[in-house]
């Protein structure tokens, strides 16, 4: 490491003021504080001294997203196999496909080698164009704006291809990536400014924009001639039977976005943010008690006509992008409520709204990804009325 030390200290005088490539300044600022920590210290007692900046909170959302990605990687290999195994005389239809066949691996659900390898090679295109494509807007904003490259994009970019179906074309994942950035973001003037979470923007633009390609059925199990719905859609279908148990479900072999599908880990990703203080537990408790209370409200309304009327708190928690929504999508520090009261009205009111959306309206099973947007917009309104309400109590006092 001492050697890298030197090779940056002899190069920052070339992106430093006056030097040849100044205006790239912010991307050596990225790479140099990428491996080292920042030289700079505050000395003048009046500052608040944390070990937790920035850079140190990122990688652990990043840490706690891993055991969600080894899902995805497991997950999108099982369902692709599974579907690979009803066909008779299937021929690899996909470059992934045939890229397996070539090393030797068999289309075998039961195998987790085959399984991980083959979801890797739908996985990773997507987070490589992902980071390829929203890197460049964040580079190219941070040159113009000349200010330092934040790594905060380094958790959407995990956070986008998790709630991506594994066949989505790239072209679409640069397009919406890039409606994120630029449009849910850096308009708004970049990191901690922005109102809305940038990788559910960029989802919410793709699911409008391209409904096929984000919803449809075919997108979830990527084999030619098979097509299969979420179980969330199964539920919304009175014609369909709900074709996987409570425990497929909570870990996660079900069709669905990459990342989205096991509960289990999930969970795991929520304790590493909650020891961490990472996470507002306020938030994920909330969202959990909105749902829970809304979802009994319809069990206890009933319907002879709408089955989502029916789903309890229990399916609504292991089904869709519930509970990645709630650890990973709503707690984030920038677009959600930031006081404490405000967090509790916060989180409530999303776990309220998603199951509105989902049993109100079956044409759009999976509503996390809405009423997280919704609830980003009124979050500052939110934190005014509680601000608002603690002045008036300490002028009475």
């Amino acid at each position: 490491m001492k050697v890298l030390r030197t090779f940056f200290d002899k190069q920052a005088k070339n992106f430093e003021k006056g030097g040849k490539f100044e205006k790239l300044y912010p991307l050596y600022e990225a790479m140099d504080t990428f491996f080292f920590t920042s030289g700079e210290v505050t000395e003048k007692p009046t500052h608040v001294r944390d070990a937790l900046d920035l850079k140190r909170m990122m990688l652990t959302v990043v840490i706690a997203l891993i055991p969600a990605v080894i899902m995805a990687l497991f997950n999108t290999g099982y369902q692709t196999n599974l579907g690979i195994s009803h066909i008779a005389n299937y021929e690899a239809n996909g470059w992934q496909q045939q890229l397996l066949q070539m090393l030797g691996l068999q289309f075998d659900p039961g195998s987790t080698l085959s399984n991980i390898i083959l979801g890797a090679l739908y996985f990773f295109p997507i987070y490589l164009v992902t980071v390829a494509v929203g890197g460049f807007w964040e580079v190219l904003f941070a040159v113009i704006r000349k200010h330092e490259i934040n790594e905060g994009f380094f958790v959407t970019s995990l956070l986008f291809p998790l709630i991506l179906p594994p066949d989505i074309p790239y072209w679409q994942v640069a397009v919406g990536i890039s409606f994120g950035v630029v449009i849910g973001k850096e308009v708004f003037g970049g990191v901690g400014m922005n109102i809305l979470n940038p990788a559910l923007v960029a989802r919410a633009f793709l699911f409008f924009a391209y409904p096929a390609q984000i919803s449809g059925d075919k997108v979830w199990v990527p084999v030619d001639g098979l097509s299969q719905a979420t179980p969330l859609a199964q539920l919304a279908d009175t014609s369909m039977h709900l074709a996987t148990s409570w425990w497929d479900a909570f870990i996660g072999i079900i069709p669905g976005s990459m990342g989205e599908t096991s509960t289990l880990a999930i969970l795991i990703g929520a304790i590493i943010l909650l020891v961490t203080k990472i996470g507002s537990w306020r938030i994920m408790l909330s969202v959990v008690v909105g749902m829970v209370l809304m979802a009994f409200t319809f069990n206890w309304i009933g319907s002879d006509t709408n089955p989502m009327f029916a789903v309890t708190p229990a399916w609504h928690f292991v089904l869709g992008g519930f509970a990645f929504g709630t650890v990973f999508m709503a707690t984030d520090p920038v677009t959600s409520a930031l006081t404490t009261t405000g967090k509790y009205f916060y989180g409530f009111f999303i776990g309220v709204l998603v199951v509105m959306v989902r049993v109100v309206n079956p044409a759009f099973p999976e509503g996390m990804m809405l009423s997280i947007l919704f609830m980003n917009v009124f979050a500052p309104i939110i934190d005014n009325f509680v601000i608002k309400a603690n002045i008036k109590r300490r002028l009475a006092r």
